[in-house]
């Protein structure tokens, strides 16, 4: 096990990562921005290191500077949380070539992963299906893109090879929108992701997003922890989040779950991974694996009762999965809401000073946040400042108890998405489980 590992993140996954380094004996080292020198990390962790000014181009984005971190405090690892640079290969590969461990994947893995077009192409070679379009990047040529999306059939879905995180992505509806999309959705992803290749998929109506956690050695073990369903979701980015899915049949899980293992044995994957997928008219469509630790970890760990950040570290660590298939038994029901910082309606980040915090408490309720009373929010980031998680017996257990959480829980001085939560949830549709990926934002229009 590692001595001493550097947490290259910030906010609510950080103090996961510290909380679970803690229970592992391992010391923490925290890298923080000018702006997070208040973070509850910072404050708790063993040593703590500031890598640069509030900007993550030059902070949590500079990989010389995290890992000057790792070598000027004799670290053996560095866990990179989710976003910023979790799912960089390039930083995966430096980081172990100044010879410190990565606790995630292989860069060769990210790599391929991380090129969506090269990881539906090699999940079809292995037998998943993915939602039909093109083949291959979209040509830059005006007819050349046309002619692809007549093919494929009007409304179709612009998204970058290299995207992520719910950017990246343009619905067009007809032939005369599309040309200009596809210049905008170029240029947007050349800026954000150094990459500007695009394709195209056929726009799916009343899709589900559902998706698969995966534990894996790369020694040869792996296994599927259950899938969560992952509807509820504005432009992409998800806000709630529920394990098990609603009305997926056993079989139909049991199956899916087992080819994603199969898919993670061929890739000889390594650590904790999520493969995603929509899923409409009982039929499953790959859209991407995401390589890391997700924001929606810990439903899955409150109905399974593993510790997928542990585990996360024990595998980079090198020890072998010490779990088998068929002794896990998921229990009950988990639903998380994601807390951000912003104007409930208008959706604008609203950064400011916390002056009052109350959590939440209760059975089966658990909050993670960094936020604490007088605590400032800084404007340079996401604007997620909590995860706030209930678990039942049953849906309507958890329901009824993430219902009282979210009536329970006070933060003042800033807005936050608290209101809206708490309309959504009392909601006859959403507790009746018919969801889709398009849910949220007729619901919001229909509300007025």
């Amino acid at each position: 096990m590692f001595n001493k590992i550097v947490i290259a993140n910030r906010g609510e996954i950080a103090l996961r990562i510290l909380r679970g380094c803690k229970e592992l004996g391992i010391q923490t080292v925290a890298v923080y921005s000018e702006a997070d020198r208040e973070q509850k990390h910072v404050l708790l962790a063993d040593e703590s290191v500031c890598i640069g000014p509030p900007p993550p181009s030059d902070s949590y984005l500079h990989i010389p500077a995290v890992i000057s971190a790792a070598e000027i405090t004799d670290a053996e690892a560095i866990h990179p949380g989710y976003g910023f640079l979790a799912e960089n290969a390039d930083f995966a590969e430096q980081v172990e070539q100044s010879g410190f461990c990565f606790i995630g994947p292989r860069p060769a893995t990210l790599r391929l992963m991380g090129d969506k077009l090269r990881a539906k192409e090699e999940v079809q070679r292995l037998g998943l299906n993915c939602v039909p379009g093109g083949t291959g990047a979209l040509p830059e040529g005006s007819e050349a893109c046309l002619t692809m999306a007549r093919h494929i059939g009007f409304p179709v879905l612009i998204k970058a090879a290299a995207g992520g995180g719910g950017r990246g992505m343009r619905v067009v509806h007809s032939e005369a929108m599309l040309l200009n999309a596809v210049s905008l959705t170029r240029a947007e992803a050349g800026t954000a992701f150094g990459d500007n290749t695009l394709y195209l998929e056929k726009y799916l109506e009343r899709p589900r997003h559902i998706e698969i956690q995966v534990l894996a050695d790369g020694k040869g073990n792996c296994i599927h922890l259950g899938e969560r369903d992952c509807s509820i979701q504005r432009r992409h980015q998800k806000l709630i989040e529920e394990a098990p899915a609603p009305f997926i049949e056993p079989r139909q899980r049991e199956n899916l779950g087992k080819r994603c293992v199969e898919i993670c044995h061929s890739l000889n994957y390594r650590g904790a991974g999520t493969m995603e997928f929509l899923y409409e008219n009982d039929n499953f469509y790959f859209i991407e694996m995401n390589t890391r630790i997700q924001v929606e970890h810990p439903v899955t760990e409150m109905i399974t009762g593993i510790d997928l950040v542990k585990e996360q570290i024990r595998l980079a660590a090198g020890a072998e999965l010490g779990i088998k298939q068929k002794e896990l038994r998921p229990r009950g029901w988990a639903i998380e809401c994601r807390i951000n910082a912003e104007h409930p309606e208008t959706f604008r980040p609203s950064p400011g000073t916390i002056t009052h915090y109350h959590a939440p408490g209760g059975p089966g309720v658990r909050m993670d946040t960094h936020i604490y009373q007088n605590y400032s929010i800084p404007p340079y980031y996401d604007s997620l400042i909590g995860k706030l998680v209930a678990s039942g017996n049953s849906r309507e257990e958890a329901l009824a108890r993430l219902d009282n959480a979210l009536h329970e829980i006070i933060i003042e001085g800033t807005d936050t998405n608290l209101p809206l939560l708490r309309r959504l949830v009392r909601d006859a549709d959403f507790r009746n489980g018919a969801l889709h990926i398009h849910f949220l934002e007729q619901w919001m229009k229909s509300e007025g």
